[in-house]
């Protein structure tokens, strides 16, 4: 009998760290819903900066480990994170931490979903026929080029750039260096604008989240999209040639 069950405790046990997160991500997002704020930074950045001052090394994995659960369990507040790492740290290291933390916790929610899901995911579409086994194929062959675009460009949920991967079969090493430099750009405004939020508060306003799709800094990121698209271009190109 425990011979004919282990199978399926076996499921069940891939399965329960995906399902886990997505039980603390529906709870955070509505119990953290009005806790994760501009203004609990403003009203609570005088205590953060003295203990700063206090124990910097302490500060920075807190805020490191905050911010991995944050992107793990995929709860409301990364935006807020990103801002605070510059407010904290500054433009740099400030950017540094952000990066590094995002990745860290995009990796775990993307072990999680490819554990639990994304290799028989995988499995069914290279078995499949027709139309779903050519997107598999397609997307297979411009992994880097389709990573790199899910990061870069401001439209993509940052949730969905951290799963879809996983259930798509990419591996492990390709995730975490396309997700690590695809975050860079706009990582680096969100941390230079959380770098000025000092001033900001000071004129009792709150910073803008759309920033990113301002022109001045929209277009340099469309430019490395069209760069990290330019080799799947050509491939197609080389196709219709072919």
């Amino acid at each position: 009998m425990s011979e004919i069950a282990r199978p399926g405790n076996g499921k069940i046990m891939r399965r329960l760290p995906f399902v886990v997160i997505l039980t603390v991500a529906a709870i955070g997002t509505f119990v953290l819903r009005d806790d994760l704020s501009f203004e609990v930074l403003r009203d609570n950045r005088e205590a953060l900066i003295a203990f700063r001052d206090a124990n910097y090394l302490g500060t920075v994995l807190a805020f490191i480990g905050i911010y991995v659960a944050i992107v793990a369990f995929s709860l409301p507040g990364a935006t807020l994170a990103t801002l605070a790492g510059g407010f904290l740290f500054s433009t740099f290291p400030g950017a540094l931490f952000n990066v590094v933390a995002a990745t860290a916790g995009a990796s775990v929610i993307f072990l999680a979903a490819k554990w639990g899901l994304g290799e028989r995911l995988a499995a069914r579409m290279e078995a499949s026929d027709g139309a779903l086994r050519r997107i598999k194929a397609g997307i297979d062959e411009n992994q880097w080029s389709v990573l790199f675009l899910m990061r870069l460009v401001p439209a993509v949920p940052f949730f969905v750039a951290n799963l879809a991967p996983a259930l798509l079969g990419v591996p492990l090493s390709r995730y975490v260096i396309t997700t690590f430099f695809g975050i860079i750009p706009g990582a680096v405004v969100y941390t230079s604008a959380g770098a000025g939020l000092g001033d900001v508060f000071a004129r009792g306003e709150s910073p803008d989240p759309g920033l990113i799709f301002e022109p001045a800094i929209l277009l340099p990121i469309l430019g490395l999209c069209a760069l990290a698209a330019l080799p799947m271009v050509l491939r197609l190109v080389r196709k219709g040639r072919g």
